[in-house]
């Protein structure tokens, strides 16, 4: 009986091997372009790829791909979670990150004062403007908080005024600084959004839901994540965990638009880096936790086009995309983050170009194309709306599930395992166990 019981996991162990072995023979790559690679539109693209510790790991990047996918610039500054890259006029670089901090290096007033099981370290939150030749730093505005987790900064844009527009979610606010480094406007959330408020009465109060998000207290209470000048000299921001984006008047403070409605996760749900197209008064959201890019008419409100992935199947899905681009051509550019890559997808939403991230472990937060000229910008005026170009809908399902539980475990494994593999490896180890209690049982009887 003990005889055949070892038979068996052996066999269910070498069964599990091949599985492992098919799987790492037959694995597709992560980025399949269907469509003309020609159609893709010329030039470098910067990237930003965000770790946030998993296993000790603080190596956040930025750097530029070129059309082949070689790196031809990056910069990596030390224990950094790093966010938003930006392209700016003179060549340099600007690029915005957290910095883990240890306690012994941190002010006073920020040490030992997260939450429990971050007491050990503060963040200090850095917006650097880089020169590419040298990587040296050539202008910087810094300040610090009390953890990295919820309290980095997200985004900052160099204005025309040569000022430096920075949204920062630790403190909930956004504000500009100069070249001097000092704040010479600031916006507050708690004293615009929360109770009391008339954003509150019009937008929040007398909903069906009750959210804690709502409320100010929380570490992670707006989640404010991005920031962009409009032409008309307004400033549109993100506000993740209320859903919405606002478009806010810097002369008067107020709130003049609302594109979205807390609780109503149906249009946006924490959405990242919308992409404004001026000349059509469209807005293009990365959707992160629907899964999807998707475009408004920012008046009416009215969905014109989307984007969820490749094709029906659960490796096809995007999987919390954080950022996305519409370029002149019409193609899109996709930072589909917890699949490891980025992607470019022409006017029918074929793949004409992509590049992936998964051996580094590190999930894509911007992604912005440059142009042939290395100066496109990050709202191309010529860039057509979502109403000419064909999007995807695959909806989400059983398909949508297995997508998730599979971009979690490429975080550990290498992505061509997926729940197939992760199921092989938990039966390999039961077989293991089994036969090392087998063993210890034949030994204790001999």
């Amino acid at each position: 009986m003990r005889k055949r019981r070892v038979v068996v996991l052996v066999a269910v162990l070498l069964a599990c091997l091949g599985v492992l072995g098919v799987l790492a023979v037959t694995a597709d790559d992560p980025v399949e372009t269907d469509g003309d690679t020609e159609e893709r539109y010329p030039g470098n693209t910067l990237v930003t790829v965000q770790t946030y510790g998993w296993f000790g790991n603080y190596n956040g990047d930025v750097f530029v791909l070129n059309e082949s996918g070689e790196r031809v610039w990056e910069y990596q500054p030390d224990e950094a979670a790093v966010f938003d890259g930006e392209m700016l006029d003179n060549g340099n670089v600007m690029v915005s990150y957290g910095q883990h901090i240890p306690n012994s290096e941190c002010p006073e007033e920020f040490r030992n004062a997260g939450p429990e099981g971050q007491r050990d370290h503060c963040v200090r939150n850095v917006v650097e403007e880089v020169d590419p030749d040298t990587n040296e730093r050539v202008w910087a505005y810094t300040w610090y908080d009390h953890f990295v987790t919820y309290h980095e900064v997200h985004d900052a844009d160099r204005l025309d005024s040569g000022e430096t527009v920075i949204i920062d979610m630790g403190q909930h606010r956004t504000f500009t600084v100069n070249e001097s480094g000092n704040i010479t406007w600031e916006w507050s959330a708690i004293e615009h959004l929360d109770e009391g408020t008339e954003f509150w009465e019009n937008h929040v109060e007398g909903t069906s839901r009750e959210d804690h998000r709502y409320t100010g207290g929380s570490q992670d209470w707006t989640h404010m994540n991005d920031v962009d000048q409009l032409d008309n000299g307004n400033f549109l921001m993100s506000i993740r965990n209320f859903d919405v984006l606002i478009e806010v008047d810097p002369e008067t403070d107020d709130i003049v638009r609302v594109i979205g409605e807390p609780g109503n996760e149906d249009i946006m749900h924490e959405q990242h880096d919308p992409n404004y197209l001026e000349a059509h008064d469209h807005v293009i959201v990365s959707d992160s936790e629907n899964n999807r890019i998707v475009e408004y008419d920012a008046e009416t409100m009215e969905e014109v086009w989307r984007y969820e992935g490749t094709g029906p199947g659960a490796d096809e899905h995007l999987q919390w995309p954080r950022d996305a681009e519409r370029l002149p051509n019409g193609n899109t550019m996709i930072a589909d983050s917890r699949n490891f890559r980025i992607l470019e997808v022409n006017e029918t939403g074929s793949v004409v170009w992509g590049h992936d991230f998964s051996e580094e472990r590190g999930i894509v937060y911007d992604v912005d194309p440059l142009g042939p000229d290395g100066e496109l910008g990050e709202e191309p005026e010529n860039a057509p709306p979502g109403d000419d170009l064909e999007g995807t809908d695959y909806g989400g399902g059983i398909t949508g599930t297995i997508a998730f539980a599979e971009s979690w475990i490429g975080f550990v494994f290498p992505s061509w395992v997926g729940l197939p593999g992760l199921l092989a490896l938990l039966t390999m180890f039961g077989s293991a166990v089994g036969l090392t209690w087998e063993g210890i049982r034949t030994y204790r009887r001999s």
